[in-house]
């Protein structure tokens, strides 16, 4: 009879592993685990611990490890259908009838397992011969010991395209191609796939040999070469190492992902046993849930080159739909660029393990990541930096992680661009033209609080007291139109009743953009097409207490234009973001009153928090004119 693993995974699913066992020994719950005093030994202390949640046992003290079936065939000395019979029943499950072309199927396997196996031997025999002399020196200079050599079962294919075909011939052939040890091209006679490489065993979670990956000695292409799917073999969802890293996992209480094989069996030798890499593909969603089930915060060390950092990013946003409550990566940066071997070699384990301690979360690793993508000197790149982390945090599937980073995400997004200035050094007062009357650039020691009038302004339809501002700042100082003239041209279609003034001006710019365009020239363009009024509706509530809503009377101050320029473009931000943030929280509130969502909650608080935000930039622009 044949059991399919996804109707073997059900039956553990349907069983409290803590109380099938409970009903031999005494279990006690400790946090999220049982512990109880190991059933297969005699103990006085209990080093025996169980977790549901996972579905295993393991005693720390024999090493006694399995789930519900092993535990009723090594504790109860039932057989395997007995027990599976026995939890089925308790289960409420029937057992599946027999398949002949099941059987059929895993009768197959077992052959594929055992031409695996013959391959493994085969090659580990050629490491250790005359041929694998090269291969040997190789490993050696690797820094691996005859030890680790031998734990990891390292071979040695010879360079033959009929090496592994004659050493196996009395298997066969198809099955050689089935487990992909041999290439069937057409009509033609297969060949060895596998050739002048050193060779690494791909094991199973029971450790049973499934695939094999081969590095190259000396130059060719491609450096590393794994074996192609097979019935036993699938490379999306196997992971190296694991059958080793799972039982060291449990004792670090960490799983570490690396690239490579070589990596993992470096690191392992180094003292690090919790290891394991992906097969030649970045990590997949099956992978990351199968890490998920041993830690919940598995950590990725890739190498701190381009390739390895896009597999990280590739991770992070595979993870992001996936994500549960409790649930999540760390991400783990090496010095220098180099690769776990590098460092573990030239620096020892403890500066790997420092590493290690330092690994930073998701959250971070996507907010670094897109932070560096670009340039981040206009509002534009701004608005483009905040969209891409907003599209990342959209993937989630879970809506309080969802609402989560959303927040997140803005709050730092204020913090990084809105935060408050620091008070610039005081600077005595400068003399215009010499006549010792002007005011010049004015010393401020301290943030002055607002004013009343200031805080008037602010209770003004933002809108609306931004766009007068920035059209008040272009009149007396052109030149900024063609700076933000991208901007400005998006904007015109939000400026509502100043629409037909700021195009008229964006049009002027692009009229004189070979020559200079003063003031009095703009002013007269204006007044030419029938704008005079819209710039007396300028001045409806008071000049906007901006420091670019001034004539430049001195153009000479370049010190004090160029803090100007700063505010106008700093205003200009405000000016394109707010409508939007307005019309978002907008949105929010009223989702929010049709179904009241903790995750819809977060989001309007966040939305409004970073209102606030924008309102108090408002004050202190306005402070600084």
């Amino acid at each position: 009879m044949t059991l399919s693993p996804q109707w073997l995974d059900e039956l553990r699913s349907r069983i409290t592993l803590s109380t099938l066992i409970g009903r031999h020994v005494k279990v006690q719950r400790a946090g999220r685990e049982y512990k109880a005093c190991c059933p297969f030994h005699n103990e006085k202390t209990p080093s025996f611990t169980i977790n549901d949640d996972k579905g295993f046992y393991h005693c720390f003290g024999c090493g006694a490890h399995g789930d519900a079936i092993r535990f009723m065939t090594d504790h109860q000395g039932l057989g395997f259908m007995d027990a599976v019979k026995e939890l089925a029943a308790e289960a409420g499950m029937s057992v599946p009838a027999p398949d002949p072309r099941a059987a059929r199927q895993a009768e197959a396997r077992a052959s594929l397992h055992d031409v695996c196996q013959a391959a493994q031997d085969w090659f580990v025999a050629q490491l250790n011969s005359a041929a694998g002399e090269e291969a040997r020196a190789y490993l050696k200079n690797r820094g691996l010991t005859a030890e680790t050599i031998a734990r990891f079962g390292i071979g040695f294919a010879p360079d033959s395209r009929i090496g592994i075909k004659s050493a196996l011939g009395n298997l066969d052939e198809e099955l050689l191609v089935e487990a992909g040890l041999l290439i069937k091209v057409d009509d033609k006679a297969p060949y060895d796939r596998f050739r002048g490489r050193v060779m690494i065993p791909i094991r199973d979670p029971r450790g049973r040999v499934i695939a094999f990956g081969g590095r190259i000695l000396g130059a060719g292409e491609p450096k590393y070469l794994n074996s192609p799917d097979t019935p036993l073999f699938d490379k999306g969802r196997t992971l190296y190492n694991l059958h080793l890293a799972a039982p060291a996992s449990r004792q670090t209480g960490r799983v570490v992902v690396v690239e490579g094989y070589m990596d993992v069996i470096a690191l392992a030798q180094a003292g690090f046993g919790e290891c394991v890499a992906p097969l030649g593909t970045a990590l997949t969603e099956h992978q990351i849930e199968r890490l998920w089930k041993m830690v919940d915060r598995p950590l990725l060390c890739f190498d701190g080159d381009n390739a390895g950092q896009k597999a990280a990013m590739r991770a992070a946003t595979r993870a992001l739909p996936l994500l549960k409550p409790g649930l999540s990566l760390g991400f783990v940066s090496l010095p220098g660029g180099q690769d776990p071997d590098d460092l573990v070699r030239a620096s020892g384990p403890q500066a790997f393990a420092a590493c290690l301690d330092q690994a930073t979360g998701l959250l971070d690793h996507l907010w670094t990541h897109e932070l560096n993508a670009a340039p981040l000197q206009s509002p534009e790149a701004r608005a483009g930096l905040k969209a891409r982390l907003n599209a990342h945090a959209d993937t989630i599937g879970d809506g309080d992680i969802k609402a989560l980073y959303r927040r997140e995400i803005g709050q730092r997004f204020s913090d990084l661009f809105f935060a408050a200035r620091t008070p610039s050094p005081a600077r005595p007062a400068q003399q215009r033209g010499g006549s010792g009357g002007g005011k010049g650039w004015q010393r401020r020691d301290e943030p002055v609080p607002p004013s009343e009038e200031l805080r008037a302004f602010s209770r003004q339809p933002m809108s609306d007291l931004i766009v007068r501002g920035v059209i008040t700042g272009l009149i007396h100082r052109p030149h900024l139109i063609g700076q933000h003239s991208e901007t400005l041209s998006e904007f015109v279609t939000l400026a509502d009743r100043w629409a037909a003034l700021l195009d008229a001006l964006i049009d002027a710019a692009h009229s004189h953009a070979s020559g200079a365009l003063d003031p009095p020239a703009l002013m007269t363009i204006l007044h030419s097409k029938g704008l005079a009024d819209a710039v007396d509706r300028l001045k409806t509530g008071g000049t906007p207490p901006f420091s670019f809503c001034s004539a430049c009377t001195d153009p000479a101050d370049q010190l004090r234009e160029v803090r100007i320029a700063e505010d106008f473009a700093e205003a200009i931000e405000v000016m394109i973001t707010r409508p939007r943030l307005e019309a978002a929280l907008q949105d929010v509130t009223r989702r929010f009153e049709n179904d009241m969502q903790d995750g819809l909650f977060l989001e309007q608080q966040q939305l409004r928090a970073r209102k606030d935000a924008f309102d108090q930039r408002l004050i202190e622009l306005a402070e600084r004119g």
